[in-house]
């Protein structure tokens, strides 16, 4: 047996591994096992126990950090697969092929930045990148597509009707699902407007999950459940649900900011707002450059297939206009999604074990 660690340092990195764990136990001969750093809140680590032992994954802890790195070590796993760097290089054994499976595709510098030579494999997410990555000097690198994806090839009629029971949506309303990132965020001023939508549609917030689990940025889920609550029609999606694929078939409308989510609903050719405002840091109003060389401002600049929301109140007209119009942008988001995203068809994860696999035969361990 193939003995297989995956190291999540976040609960929100499950949505790309999950799909990954599947294709694993379908093909078999593998001993899977799963593990969070106890640095994580103690909530944000219970969801993660709770979903990976849903897919009959081992969980690995210990009673301290420490120690925890020490047993992942000492377990001398044949493939460990993460989404950042983070500890891999005290968690990988010699001989442990290592896997990456960056945590988004995103508006931040972060997935250019956070590597290591320590890892044998790279999954990239459309052609463009790869040939970003590989210009940049960048090798190992397997051309997959988004593994988090996968989850979309399997929603069916029966899936959409069950999230109309389960969040008490009207089926007879269209669907405007907003999800903001943590920061930089548009949710503080734009989370008052959404309240005039909710007489004309259903809508569906999904936060990022630091905002629930993050101290700094509890304040923001704090927010949107006061809202919610005062506001039938608006419904908060709640920290258990951190796979927000799931609620895509039902989305007519995405609104964000500088989220992957961006990049990730171009694969339902539907309208997407942007919007273009955001609370900064007091240290950020300062010294507003201290945030820009964080973002991809290469990326940013070349995002032609959204909608632009330029000031909050601007919203409800803006939404009236592509329930309308949804086919607008139609063409330019189609081409946007073939730039973006490669092949959409369920078997990223496929694509990426068939690499894996490939690089075990060459190192003599499959």
């Amino acid at each position: 047996m193939t003995s297989v660690l995956f190291e999540s340092h976040h609960l929100y990195y499950l949505p790309y591994f999950e799909p990954i764990v599947a294709e694993l136990k379908r093909r078999g001969g593998y001993e899977i096992a799963a593990s969070i750093p106890l640095t994580i809140g103690a909530g944000e680590r219970r969801l993660f126990y709770e979903a990976v032992q849903r897919q009959g994954v081992e969980t690995i802890t210990a009673t301290d950090e420490e120690a925890r790195v020490d047993k992942l070590r000492q377990r001398g796993f044949d493939i460990v697969i993460v989404g950042n760097v983070g500890k891999l290089e005290e968690i990988a054994a010699e001989n442990s092929m290592v896997v990456m499976v960056y945590h988004g595709i995103g508006l931040k510098q972060s997935y250019y930045t956070d590597m290591s030579p320590r890892v044998d494999l790279r999954a990239v997410e459309s052609e463009a990148r790869f040939s970003e990555l590989k210009s940049a000097g960048e090798t190992n690198l397997v051309l997959c597509g988004l593994t988090k994806l996968d989850a979309l090839a399997g929603a069916d009629k029966t899936s959409r009707d069950n999230l109309h029971q389960k969040w008490n949506l009207n089926p007879e309303l269209p669907t405007v699902l907003y999800a903001p990132t943590f920061y930089p965020s548009s949710l503080e001023k734009l989370l008052p407007e959404l309240s005039v939508l909710a007489d004309q549609t259903n809508v569906l917030i999904k936060l990022h999950n630091f905002s629930w689990h993050q101290k700094r940025y509890k304040h923001q889920s704090q927010m949107a459940s006061e809202i919610t609550e005062r506001k039938k029609g608006m419904v908060l999606i709640t920290p258990e649900e951190f796979d927000i694929i799931k609620f895509f078939h039902e989305t007519d409308i995405l609104i964000s900011d500088m989220s992957s989510t961006l990049f990730e609903f171009l694969v339902l050719n539907r309208p997407i707002i942007q919007t273009k405002f955001y609370t900064p840091k007091p240290r950020h109003r300062i010294f507003p450059w201290r945030l820009t060389r964080r973002l991809d401002s290469k990326r940013a600049a070349e995002i032609d297939f959204t909608h632009s929301l330029n000031r909050p109140s601007d919203l409800l007209p803006v939404i009236k206009r592509l329930l309308e119009h949804p086919d607008a942008m139609a063409t330019v988001r189609e081409a946007a999604a073939k730039r973006y995203l490669h092949k959409v068809d369920g078997q990223a994860s496929s694509r990426l074990v068939d690499a894996i696999e490939e690089k075990l035969r060459e190192k003599g361990n499959c």
